[in-house]
């Protein structure tokens, strides 16, 4: 009889040993996905609520061996609610290495230099996996949700790749893009070159967003800084499409004409003297550089080339010699 115990419990060890053994070999094979896919766990679900979902995805063939594995490894049931990206050809194990860390999948979205906010709004509200909460605000009422600095938000967020994760609010996404913006215009502020038309930072942010609409070339951007400059030394007018454009809003159409020209808004620099009373884009670092260290020339006018490229001039007669070339086509 104790032979037969002994031979009994010796049994029972090596069936237990070859299941442990055979959970350990199930838990390393390959889950069937060949290439990155999405999963997202919710708030509240179990590691049972797990397991009965990735069989019915076809991803497990048999959650009895991860069952028993669970009973060995209890940490691997710790699953944290989120999103995953989980990449092709993973183990098991790895999967749920993956929702045990609760590392979630950053996704990506991109603030392009001269958006305006209104465009930024829509971008968010187009983007996948933000959660869009802004739809019955209107500007003010985000804006104080962003600060009580500023009187408009044009201009105020920083162009730049934001990373976030599913289920992130877009307004937790403009705070980001807002401090962001703080902080690189306090330290171009700081080392700005000298005598410098500006009272604030705020008066070189709305100059940096002229220039970062009147160029996509960077060389370019201090140039146009310069002209701006000396017109406003000059008390001349500064007559650039960009805040004809902005004024409208709109009611652009897509071309300017003469009508707009004359008409006087806020924005218009042909009607009003000096800078209009806010950004009229969102500018990049170059461009805040560009108008805080401008170059250092006599340019009062410049002219699109048509190319991407300007023609700056130091005399009207020169501009309007440029204009004929560059806008009406006469030799």
């Amino acid at each position: 009889m104790k032979r037969l115990l002994v031979i009994i419990i010796l049994a029972i060890m090596f069936i237990g040993m070859g299941l442990v053994a055979f959970s350990e070999n199930q838990i390393e094979q390959q889950v069937p996905i060949s290439q990155k896919t999405l999963y997202r766990v919710d708030v509240g679900s179990s590691f049972n609520k797990v397991l009965v979902d990735l069989e019915q995805r076809d991803w497990l063939e048999n959650t009895f061996w991860l069952k028993l594995y669970a009973k060995l490894n209890p940490q691997i049931t710790d699953i944290k609610a989120g999103t995953y990206q989980i990449p092709a050809n993973v183990s098991v194990k790895q999967l749920f290495s993956l929702l045990v860390s609760g590392v979630e999948h950053q996704f990506s979205i991109t603030f392009v230099e001269g958006s305006t906010f209104k465009e930024l709004l829509n971008l968010l509200a187009e983007t996948q996996h933000i959660r869009f909460t802004l739809a019955d605000m209107n500007r003010d009422q985000i804006l104080n949700l962003l600060t009580q600095d500023y009187q408009h938000p044009e201009g105020l967020f920083f162009p730049d790749t934001y990373s976030f994760t599913a289920g992130s609010k877009d307004i937790d996404i403009l705070k980001q893009a807002h401090q962001r913006m703080l902080q690189e215009l306090a330290e171009s502020w700081q080392n700005k070159a000298k005598d410098l038309p500006y009272n604030s930072a705020y008066e070189a942010l709305i100059m940096a967003s002229m220039v970062e609409k009147e160029t996509a070339q960077i060389y370019e951007q201090p140039l146009i800084a310069a002209v701006f400059i000396s017109r406003l030394a000059k008390n001349m007018r500064l007559q650039t499409d960009p805040t004809i454009i902005y004024g409208l809003g709109d009611r652009y159409t897509g071309d300017i004409t003469y009508a707009n020209i004359r008409e006087k808004t806020a924005y218009n620099t042909y009607r009003i003297h000096g800078m209009p009373p806010t950004p009229i884009s969102m500018p990049g670092k170059s461009a805040i550089e560009a108008s805080l260290h401008p170059a250092n020339s006599q340019y009062l006018y410049f002219v699109s080339k048509g190319n991407g490229e300007h023609h700056f001039s130091t005399t009207l007669k020169e501009h309007n010699r440029a204009v004929d070339k560059y806008i009406r086509g006469k030799n």
